[in-house]
């Protein structure tokens, strides 16, 4: 069950939150690699002991989101399973043998005068991070930040509470089993709303900066409301363009596990766009795959004139991200016209084309402005463990310090150091 939480404001909890990461950044920021990669591995054991009780609570969470009438890919995200947890467990031991990003040489140069000049990374200082029902992200975040010589501060979902506190509780044996401060990773235990407006307002200036992850009207909120910098994370509209010159079977196997592996996360695909000189040979065979495991298509006019049992596509549609077993299907005139509705309705998150022409490729990967742009692979590969980042907080959508995968280094900043043998300057 939840742990009782003293009677105080909310507003006095979360400034009491934000002073204690900030004095526990400050440890991390020079804490050795052997000592954070220390702290990750017990982790990792201290997630696997806690299998049962983590499994206990996500029951109550999984019992009250369907008990409210939640979608089948909205509980997917927030379910766990012993296989899900040994994942989560994994995901944290992938951590520890990344290489520590902190103090880093990214460029070295020396002047005429003779001061050689360092850019070194270096910690972003105390990370918040404000997601929606996917408790791995909890160990995510937690293990990233931690890896990078980030404090974090952690407010999941009210949906996985339970989930969520239980696995902190892991986190926090393993902090202390290497030395560390447990608040290094705090998370907020309270589901009251105005704890997030205390985060974006940066508590009291302890907050560096803002992750949101999770749907539209979260990151909208944190994108508008926050006094702190933002790696924001949009959701999902994710494109798979066939191209005149693609090769069928391989489609049909990249369409189908880019829609279906798991249709509850973001890279997961939601508009199918047909290049028109090969809808006709095509279309029939890649809906049929799609329909044959229960997806359900929504098509524009062209669609359903090749293709049976289509439901009619709205103008919606194709700005909808269903993260369930539904697809849009839109037949177009060719690349340009591709890239053109990926320009209007996508959001900048993931995006692909299936084709066996390199120039074709070459110009969709060049032209498309999206944070990952793939070319004949799933667009479930958007994902920070399959970039060899060894997980990831989110995928950021903007243009600004982050994009795409927000993995260890992308969790750093740097400063100059400047070695001089009594220069002055004239």
């Amino acid at each position: 069950m939840l742990e009782v939480v003293e009677a105080r404001t909310t507003e006095d909890l979360m400034a009491e939150i934000g002073q204690r990461a900030r004095a526990a950044g400050r440890v991390l920021a020079t804490a050795p690699a052997a000592v954070k990669n220390r702290a990750l591995s017990e982790m990792a054991q201290a997630v696997r002991a806690a299998t049962p009780d983590i499994l206990a609570g996500n029951r109550r969470d999984v019992e009250a989101m369907t008990a409210n009438g939640q979608t089948a890919a909205f509980l997917d995200r927030g379910t766990l399973s012993e296989e899900r947890i040994e994942a989560i467990a994994r995901a944290l031991e992938d951590i520890v043998a990344l290489d520590d990003p902190v103090g880093g040489v990214i460029a070295a140069w020396e002047r005429p005068n003779g001061l050689k000049i360092e850019r070194v990374r270096t910690p972003l200082g105390v990370i918040g991070v404000i997601y929606e029902s996917r408790p791995n992200v909890t160990a995510d975040a937690g293990a990233l930040c931690l890896k990078a010589g980030n404090a974090v501060v952690l407010r999941g979902g009210s949906d996985t509470i339970q989930s969520n506190m239980a696995i902190h509780k892991a986190l926090q044996k393993g902090l202390k089993a290497a030395g560390l401060p447990e608040d290094a990773i705090q998370i907020v235990p309270v589901t009251d709303r105005a704890a997030v407006g205390e985060m974006l307002k940066g508590l009291n200036g302890n907050l560096d900066v803002i992750v949101p992850r999770g749907g539209r009207s979260l990151v909208e909120r944190v994108q508008t409301e926050a006094r702190v910098p933002v790696f924001a994370h949009l959701e999902g509209l994710v494109h798979i363009f066939v191209d005149k010159a693609a090769d069928l079977p391989k489609a049909v196997d990249i369409v189908v596990n880019s829609k279906l592996r798991r249709t509850g996360i973001c890279g997961a695909l939601e508009t199918l766009l047909v290049d028109e000189e090969i809808a006709h040979g095509h279309l029939p065979v890649i809906v049929k795959a799609l329909q044959d495991e229960g997806c359900e298509v929504r098509g524009c006019d062209v669609v359903r004139d090749i293709c049976e049992n289509i439901v009619p596509a709205s103008e919606d549609d194709w700005s909808t991200e269903y993260l369930d077993k539904i697809v849009s299907v839109k037949v177009v005139p060719g690349l340009e016209a591709a890239m053109d509705h990926i320009a209007t309705y996508g959001s900048n998150h993931t995006d692909c084309i299936l084709t066996e022409d390199g120039a074709s490729a070459q110009r969709f990967q060049a032209e498309v402005d999206s944070a990952i742009v793939l070319h004949n692979a799933s667009t479930q590969f958007a994902d920070g463990g399959e970039f060899g980042m060894g997980a990831e907080i989110g995928i950021a959508t903007g243009r600004m310090h982050a994009r795409g995968p927000v993995g260890v280094e992308q969790l750093t900043s740097f400063k100059y150091k400047v070695h001089g043998e009594g220069q002055t300057r004239p």
